[in-house]
């Protein structure tokens, strides 16, 4: 419960602070009595789409620490711990990178790098993992969530997500207008769209942000080999990245909040084009076929 208010609040202030700001820029008055603006609504979309991809990068490690209730380690309180800080550390240096910080949260099997950029990242690692897995395979998670860190997946996926949410509200408002055109084309009377418009703007924007979703979870999916094949390269052997999968094919995955589910390193589901990672099986074979 504590998650899902969290996440609401945030949303919904970030959405005030994006519509207060559309306002004072005078990019939300894309209707008008000759139609639509079409630059002005690009701008809009624009602002609204790409403003909440990045507020949310820029509050990515707070929000990772507040909803999980990790725990960053500064002064290790056990000799695993410093072995978690100490791998991560040569891991870091490896794939030349400053060091992370390193934390760790209660819970079941899975782990998750995230950060508004490489120099300010946050590597996470639950106690289910910790307790699961031997050391060489912890340490090829570890090697995994630094590759995803060095590869700038959270900016790149970020851009993506910016990308795809301008699509979605230009073409849902344009749509809606049309929508709205064609059911009052018998009124002679001009003016400002009616109910029609902003019934039909928010069921196209859900039809298209579930379509726009196929195409960040497929670029999501592909990142997931590449920081496996970093991984990899990091530990210098592919063996205990593909031990790694194996031991989590055989665990139940925790479950990360619905912001973070795509940075973590479990995932998958029933429906492929919807899961933000690939198939356990079909990683590891991945990785066995890798020259």
């Amino acid at each position: 419960m504590k998650r899902v208010v969290l996440f609401l609040l945030t949303n919904l202030a970030v959405m005030l602070v994006l519509s207060v700001s559309a306002r004072i820029l005078g990019v939300d008055r894309f209707l008008t009595s000759n139609g639509l603006d079409m630059g002005m609504l690009l701008v809009f979309a624009a602002l609204i789409g790409f403003g909440g991809s990045f507020i949310s990068l820029l509050m990515s490690k707070t929000m990772a620490k507040w909803s999980t209730g990790a725990r960053v380690i500064e002064r290790p309180a056990n000799q695993d711990e410093a072995w978690l800080v100490d791998t991560v550390r040569q891991l870091s240096k490896k794939a030349g990178l400053q060091m992370p910080e390193v934390a760790i949260y209660d819970g079941a099997p899975n782990a998750f790098a995230t950060g508004p950029s490489k120099s300010r990242s946050l590597v996470a690692v639950s106690t289910g993992l910790m307790q699961s897995m031997n050391k060489k395979e912890v340490g090829a998670v570890l090697a995994h969530e630094v590759a995803h860190i060095q590869n700038g997946d959270m900016v790149t996926l970020t851009l993506i997500q910016g990308v795809v949410n301008t699509f979605v509200i230009f073409l849902s408002r344009l749509a809606a207008y049309a929508v709205d055109s064609f059911l009052r084309r018998d009124d002679d009377e001009s003016g400002s769209p009616g109910i029609g418009y902003w019934i039909s703007s928010i069921a196209f924007e859900i039809m298209f942000g579930i379509l726009a979703s196929v195409v960040v979870m497929c670029f999501s999916r592909k990142r997931e080999y590449r920081a496996d094949a970093g991984a990899a390269a990091l530990m210098g052997d592919r063996a205990p990245m593909i031990d790694a999968l194996r031991a989590l094919g055989g665990l139940e995955a925790g479950r990360l909040p619905k912001e973070m589910a795509a940075s973590g390193i479990a995932g998958g589901g029933m429906m492929a084009l919807f899961s933000s990672h690939p198939p356990l099986e079909s990683r590891i074979a991945a990785l066995e076929s890798a020259s």
